[in-house]
């Protein structure tokens, strides 16, 4: 908005007015800027990746270790890791703007930050359409919503194509195994569950109410899942901890699969890509069922 002011000595000055920016955060809480962000720090790795999603990547002049997409990102000074930021590093880059993720940075350091006075918005979808949500009001945040618009829309219109295409398939009890030592999973609350819906598969740990539980081997035979995912990580045994399991249905039915983890683990824009590739693992797995 531009306001013109006029001055007695008969010139006209030229006064830009900006209106103050407001969007509510993954907790809910109102996140009020005077105007576009100049200076980002992302402290999480999907964050970075929603940033230059949403037509920001400029502004991000610091990013946490693992910030490695795109390609750009890579270039972007770091401040820490996920865990435990370089508290005298952020200050020296004067931020006017921090993007959290909470079961990342530790509380204490990210209460230490609010206090001096630097907005923070808190980026957690549980849901996969939240994910655009989060396009569309950094891209407020930052004075690039044309470029976040735009991306969000994209997401959208293949969410909604994938929901439309899945719809009336049969369902697909499903094992997701985040890692195998200790052997952990992913409850129904957790984005990772939200995908599986959408391609009609069944989280057999949905109702834990731990997000990431600790579970057994003794507890996935019994739930007996039908497929099993597995992230792709160097050094990890996979879904090869289940091949000896000849009596698990997602063996014999050859539904053992993997799954890139940087497209599933990260609540970004990456994930809806994630989610095609897991749609299509579920498929492949209705096709190996047994003839009746």
């Amino acid at each position: 908005m531009k306001k013109y002011l006029l001055i007695p000595a008969l010139c006209v000055v030229q006064i830009h007015a900006h209106a103050a920016i407001t969007v509510n955060d993954d907790d809910g809480k109102p996140v009020t800027l005077q105007k576009p962000a100049q200076r980002v720090i992302s402290l999480a790795p999907h964050v970075t990746e929603l940033l230059f999603a949403a037509g920001g990547g400029e502004k991000v002049v610091g990013a946490v270790n693992y910030s490695d997409y795109p390609e750009a990102a890579k270039q972007v000074p770091r401040v820490g890791d996920n865990r435990q930021v370089d508290m005298e590093r952020i200050l020296a880059m004067k931020p006017d703007l921090l993007v959290i993720w909470r079961h990342g940075t530790s509380e204490r350091q990210i209460e230490q930050l609010r206090q001096l006075g630097i907005p923070m918005f808190h980026s957690e979808p549980k849901k996969l359409d939240q994910i655009a949500d989060n396009l569309e009001k950094i891209g407020k945040l930052l004075g690039t919503e044309t470029a976040a618009n735009a991306a969000a829309r994209d997401l959208r219109q293949k969410l909604a194509a994938l929901r439309t295409q899945y719809s009336t398939h049969s369902p697909v009890r499903t094992f997701y195994q985040v890692w195998d030592k200790p052997l952990y999973t992913l409850n129904g609350e957790h984005i990772v569950s939200d995908a599986l819906k959408v391609c009609g598969g069944q989280n057999i740990f949905a109702d834990q109410k731990v997000t990431a539980p600790v579970v057994s081997v003794e507890a996935v035979l019994e739930a007996d899942p039908e497929a099993v995912f597995a992230t792709a990580e160097k050094d990890y045994g996979g879904v090869n901890l289940w091949r000896p399991y000849k009596s698990l249905k997602a063996t014999r039915q050859d539904n053992l699969f993997t799954i890139d983890g940087n497209l599933m683990n990260r609540a970004g824009p990456r994930m809806i890509a994630g989610t095609t590739v897991l749609c299509e693992k579920l498929e492949e797995a209705r096709k190996h069922r047994p003839a009746k």
